[in-house]
């Protein structure tokens, strides 16, 4: 019921989206989605490509007089350094032909994008595997994250670990300190350690992976299904995290470190009614991280996703030519340093946009007043104290 497309390469003239199965009656403004881009462009130890970028989703369709119309939402994001490679990306055959890339970067989708796809250069391939897409996934989650807040729910990031400097202890963090934060990290010399360890990184010409958490608050019990692999919550969930760039590992709730533990102390204990708050069927722990048997349990959802270091180096690793096969240095081309920060906003993006389709999937709905109807009326079902 809610789907989207992107379209568009790193260095083209825009990046496009379609977006489809919002309901109509939808607040919604440009201003509204270049908060979250502009969040996705922070971060201590992004690349000079983001001070050349402005990023401002335009929406082309889809909106009138504030409002969503019900039918497909159109956006673009344009392309300012577009300016720069009009020669190297223009849309007509070129008059001259341009220098072919051919040095391999491992780590990038260099080597398999160009063998499947039959390129003999691999700026074939790397301007749509470029993390500039992101930008136009940002832009889908901004807009995801307008239709969440009708209905009180909240979804946050920040960044637990870069390198082997990491945030200790749990909980849910001061989201105003994390956006403060140049690193997005609340506690303030932890922060300043990951500054200094992302220095370092740049003056070796290296680069920093790390973790970031994500904290999705307010969503009923009941949303994704246990009845179908497919639609068990917690796979969607892992797999559009997954999917965002450099991302190598995906845990939810306790995540790995749950193996270690017997099962009396892995589960968390459901509490009793008389000692619920405002939300029925509340838990002693968190240790799922608000999914249990594929489906939502009420609690926060809590996912964890591990980055490697990005595979673009200044000092650049040994590597091969596609043409030749040749021993060769990996080619270098403007990139960050650490993406840890940024990419805990594309995250958000990745879950808001799930929890959209999971929320349309149980409520419904072509106008919004039609949705908050079938979700305020199921609310009144799950607590037994309103019966």
């Amino acid at each position: 019921m809610f789907r989207f497309l992107t379209a568009g390469e790193s260095h083209g003239k825009a990046l496009t989206v379609i977006i489809e199965g919002l309901p109509a009656g939808l607040p919604l403004s440009e201003d509204y989605i270049a908060l979250d881009l502009r969040r996705r462009q922070g971060g201590y130890g992004r690349s000079q490509r983001q001070q050349i970028e402005e990023d401002r989703a335009e929406i082309l369709s889809g909106v009138r007089h504030g409002l969503t119309l019900g039918s497909p939402l159109s956006l673009v994001i344009r392309n300012r350094d577009w300016q720069n490679w009009q020669d190297v990306m223009q849309v007509d055959p070129a008059a001259e032909a341009t220098e072919k890339l051919t040095r391999l970067r491992p780590g990038h989708a260099d080597l398999p994008g160009a063998i499947k796809y039959g390129q003999d250069d691999v700026r074939s391939i790397l301007e749509r595997a470029s993390a500039r897409e992101t930008a136009a996934r940002v832009a889908v989650g901004a807009v995801a994250r307008r239709f969440l807040e009708e209905f009180g729910i909240a979804v946050h990031s920040y960044t637990l670990a870069i390198g082997e400097v990491r945030v200790e202890g749990q909980g849910e963090p001061d989201w105003v300190l994390v956006e403060a934060s140049p690193v997005r990290c609340a506690d303030r010399q932890v922060s300043e350690r990951m500054v200094r360890a992302i220095d370092v990184a740049r003056e070796a010409g290296d680069s920093l992976g790390g973790i970031f958490e994500v904290w999705a608050t307010g969503a009923p019990i009941g949303l994704g299904s246990h009845v179908h692999w497919d639609r068990k919550l917690d796979g969607r969930l892992a797999q559009a995290v997954m999917s965002i760039h450099a991302v190598k590992g995906v845990g939810i709730g306790g995540g790995f470190a749950l193996a270690r533990l017997p099962g009396s102390q892995a589960h968390d204990v459901i509490l009793p009614a008389d000692q619920w708050g405002d939300q029925p069927w509340q838990r002693a722990t968190n240790r799922a991280g608000g999914l249990e048997g594929g489906m939502t349990n009420g609690e926060p959802i809590v996912l964890r996703a591990v980055l490697k270091p990005p595979s673009t180096l200044a000092k650049p690793l040994p590597s091969a030519d596609l043409a030749t096969g040749e021993a060769i240095e990996a080619h270098y081309e403007r990139s960050d340093v650490c993406v840890v920060p940024a990419a805990g906003v594309i995250g958000e993006a990745m879950v808001v946009i799930v929890l959209t389709e999971a929320m349309l999937q149980k409520f419904g709905g072509d106008h919004m007043d039609e949705t908050k109807r079938n979700y305020q009326g199921y609310l009144k079902t799950i607590d037994p104290r309103r019966s």
